[in-house]
């Protein structure tokens, strides 16, 4: 015969249990705390504005959208509901993002640490 090291069935069912309720426990705190806001919302958001000013910047020829960004159609973008699902999560974000967008300046989020 040979024995098995390690727990017994019944103490590692046990722990088992016990880890499965702890995550549902945490989720559950997670969910109750930021219902359906992510807990990285705010960033979701900046990207969201800072992607979408890119965008109209790369392709802007002449600079009058990206100056018309800047002077103010972010807040306006965000206001019409233009900003779409990420900027409702944190809307003053997207703006702040779609403003560096805009104005060429790197994303607040690059890099490893913040």
């Amino acid at each position: 015969m040979h024995r098995h090291e390690g727990p017994s069935r019944g103490k590692f069912a046990a722990g088992v249990t016990v880890a499965v309720v702890l995550a549902v426990a945490a989720a559950g705190a997670l969910i109750g705390k930021y219902g359906e806001r992510p807990p990285w919302g705010t960033d979701i958001a900046y990207e969201g504005g800072y992607v979408q000013a890119s965008r109209i910047r790369g392709y802007d020829t002449d600079g009058s959208r990206t100056r018309a960004l800047l002077d103010g159609e972010c807040a306006l973008m965000e206001r019409q509901g233009m900003g779409g699902e990420r900027a409702v999560h944190d809307p003053a974000a997207w703006v702040e993002g779609c403003l560096d967008g805009a104005a060429g300046r790197p994303s607040r989020n690059q890099g490893l640490v913040r």
